[in-house]
């Protein structure tokens, strides 16, 4: 099936309350009715089977200890996040929340075998904004997962974009959250951390067991609210990554448009969507440059993903090195021959046109030297 033309929305697999707290007073246009229908339909299913799936977190996982706090890979998105959690990922060592578990976070711990089978019949080969390949274990960002799990998400914004600035300040930066929002998030979150992490023993049953393995996080939304993870996670470790600011909005400006169109129940027009994607751009960076003081030293680097680009494998090594990651000597031929099979994959290539420029330049100009990259004013 082509991602452009899903007849529903993502939200099939959120809980009834998540699903009635997101939607709650909010615009749904005209002709996105029928999918906002079909998808209250198909919720109402599928939630039958993930009634369960509460007991037995508590039975099994609600008081179980992590082995290790989780390591997280921040940036904004198109900032080379995806390839890099992807390089990450073969190491055995980390557990990760996968594209079955995005879209179905109520029935990871039961039905996987069932609904598994469906979401193979409907899964595009390859993401449709960057021919990136797509499969059901494949590692994933876990914002989808959280939007199924808990209104507190940013990622409303791809069903309602009309309230994406609001989303951005309560969830992406959490500045007008509320506690009772702060800790919802924290609750969910920790159990989907832990939920993930049992998965993966069970996805690979001859690997390491839930006490050895660390939870590999790969999250734009997350950069915004390092002070809440430093709460949760005092022995994590956080990559962060930044990319040329001109590349970023235009790579964004494509993936953000083409991804939402089947999604969204509202809409706003281009010029709008332009600037909220500048907006969380800008109270993105800010709210990671101001609460990264919160990390300890010696659990933060930052990185180029330019960097990453000339030479991926000394950095991600220099990544394991000063972060004290463990099993980089089993995971070493892993990376090596995963980046090596990359180096045929063809990357997107943007040119700047004067307006791009110019919308960039009015949003975050004063900001891009600070980032690290040259402002373009020609």
């Amino acid at each position: 099936m082509n991602y452009d033309k899903l007849p529903v929305n993502t939200l099939v697999g959120a809980d009834k309350e998540t699903l009635r707290r997101i939607t709650e007073g909010r615009e749904i246009d005209e002709d996105r009715k029928f999918c906002y229908r079909l998808t209250l339909l198909l919720q109402k299913i599928l939630w039958q089977f993930g009634r369960g799936q509460e007991s037995e977190y508590r039975r099994l996982l609600a008081d179980k200890p992590l082995g290790y706090d989780p390591f997280f890979i921040l940036g904004h998105w198109r900032s080379g996040t995806t390839f890099v959690h992807n390089i990450f990922a073969q190491d055995p060592h980390f557990a990760h929340t996968t594209t079955y578990q995005t879209c179905f976070p109520h029935l990871m711990m039961r039905w996987q075998w069932l609904f598994k089978f469906f979401m193979n019949l409907a899964i595009p080969e390859r993401r449709p904004t960057d021919a990136m390949p797509l499969s059901v274990d494949q590692p994933q960002e876990e914002e989808f997962a959280l939007q199924n799990a808990c209104p507190v998400t940013y990622y409303n914004f791809w069903v309602f974009p009309k309230y994406m600035r609001e989303y951005c300040d309560r969830f992406l930066t959490m500045k007008k959250a509320t506690k009772e929002e702060v800790d919802e998030f924290k609750k969910q979150f920790l159990k989907l951390v832990k939920i993930s992490t049992w998965n993966t023993e069970r996805l690979y049953p001859e690997g390491y067991r839930y006490a050895e393995l660390q939870y590999l996080s790969k999250n734009p939304p997350h950069t915004g609210k390092v002070k809440v993870l430093t709460e949760m996670f005092p022995q994590a470790r956080f990559l962060h990554l930044r990319r040329n600011p001109y590349t970023v909005f235009e790579s964004s400006r494509a993936f953000i448009s083409e991804t939402m169109q089947p999604l969204q129940w509202n809409s706003i027009t281009m010029e709008e969507l332009e600037q909220n994607i500048l907006y969380a751009y800008r109270e993105l960076y800010l709210a990671f440059e101001e609460q990264k003081k919160y990390i300890p030293e010696g659990q933060l680097m930052e990185v180029k993903f330019e960097d990453i680009e000339n030479n991926a494998y000394e950095t991600i090594k220099s990544v394991y090195e000063k972060l004290s990651l463990p099993n980089w000597e089993e995971a070493e031929p892993r990376i090596r021959e995963y980046i090596e099979s990359q180096r045929r994959y063809k990357k997107n290539k943007y040119s700047y046109e004067p307006r791009t420029v110019k919308l960039v330049n009015d949003a975050i100009g004063d900001l891009i030297p600070r980032m690290g990259y040259e402002l373009i004013t020609d």
